[in-house]
This record gives C-alpha cells, sequence and structure tokens, in this order.
C-alpha cells in the first residue's frame, strides 16, 4: 500500500463496475446539458439577435460574461465544495444553474442577458474540477483515468446533440 492506496488487486472489477455505472451515466448527463447550455446560445444567437434587437457586439459580450463568472468564481465555488461536500455542492450547481438557464427565456434587454449570462457562468463555476474532486473520493487512481475519460466524451456529444437538436 503505497501513500495509502489501494493497490489494483484490492479492488473487485465488479464493485468498480458497479460505481462506473451509478455515478457516471448521471454525471454525464450533467456535464451534457452543462455543455449544451454553453453551445447553446450560440445557435440561438440569430434568432435570438433578431428578437430582442442585439447586436454583434451585445451578443460577444453577453457570451464573454458567461466566462468571466465561470473564472471569476471557480476557486470559490470549489472551496465551498470542500467544505460543504461534493454531492451537495454539485446538486446546488446543477439546481442555480437550471434555474438561471431557464431564465434566459425571460430576457428582454441587453443588460439582463449580461446578468444572466454571468450569473450563469458563477452558478456553473466550479463544476468540472468539482466532478473531478469527487471522482477522487469514489474511484481508485488505477480506475480514475477511466472514469474521467468517460466523464469527458459528454462535451463532444452534447455538440452533436444540440446540432441535430437546433438544426
Amino acid at each position: 500500500m503505497e501513500n495509502g492506496q489501494l493497490p489494483e488487486s484490492a479492488v473487485s472489477r465488479s464493485a468498480m463496475s458497479k460505481v462506473f455505472w451509478r455515478i457516471l451515466p448521471l454525471i454525464a448527463l450533467a456535464y451534457l446539458f452543462a455543455y449544451m447550455d454553453r453551445v447553446n446560445v450560440s445557435f440561438a444567437a440569430a434568432q435570438m439577435n433578431d428578437d430582442l434587437k442585439f447586436s454583434a457586439t451585445i451578443y460577444g459580450l453577453g457570451g464573454g460574461l458567461f466566462f468571466l463568472g465561470y473564472a471569476l468564481f471557480e476557486i470559490p465555488s470549489n472551496l465551498m465544495l470542500v467544505r460543504f461536500g461534493a454531492r451537495q455542492w454539485v446538486a446546488r450547481i446543477m439546481i442555480t444553474w437550471g434555474l438561471l438557464s431557464a431564465g434566459m427565456m425571460f430576457v428582454q434587454t441587453p443588460m439582463q442577458f449580461y446578468v444572466v449570462r454571468f450569473l450563469l457562468g458563477v452558478a456553473e463555476a466550479g463544476f468540472y474540477p468539482g466532478v473531478i474532486y469527487y471522482f477522487s473520493s469514489w474511484f481508485p487512481p488505477c480506475h480514475r483515468g477511466r472514469a474521467v475519460s468517460r466523464f469527458y466524451v459528454a462535451s463532444p456529444l452534447s455538440s452533436v446533440v444540440m446540432g441535430g437538436i437546433s438544426g
């Protein structure tokens, strides 16, 4: 036993299979929806900009504010994750992110667009690193790479799904 980690032989394949099938599909689905939300605003841009009379500058600033909120609150979000636990904090991220995503349908002005996009970034901040932290408590190092790679495949899948739905 090196550095407090179990050797691969100590972790049964059936136990890991059970953990993989219980945790990964839900987390991957959550990441799929999170990534879809990021991509969705670009698919909606043409119609949204026409309907709300937004210029390319307004749209670009709103899009960028999402990532500003995400970057500013990623570390504080993960400090809160350690304090409250991954299960509760990831649930908080998903609930607030879902509510704010639904709130996008009420946006009428550029300022509302800016605020909601920034708050979406704040709400989603810490999701990806939080999930990786969560995986570290469920998967031993010998299985963690597989878990992360299967989780990460949700990103390109969401682009395929969104392309099909938005088309």
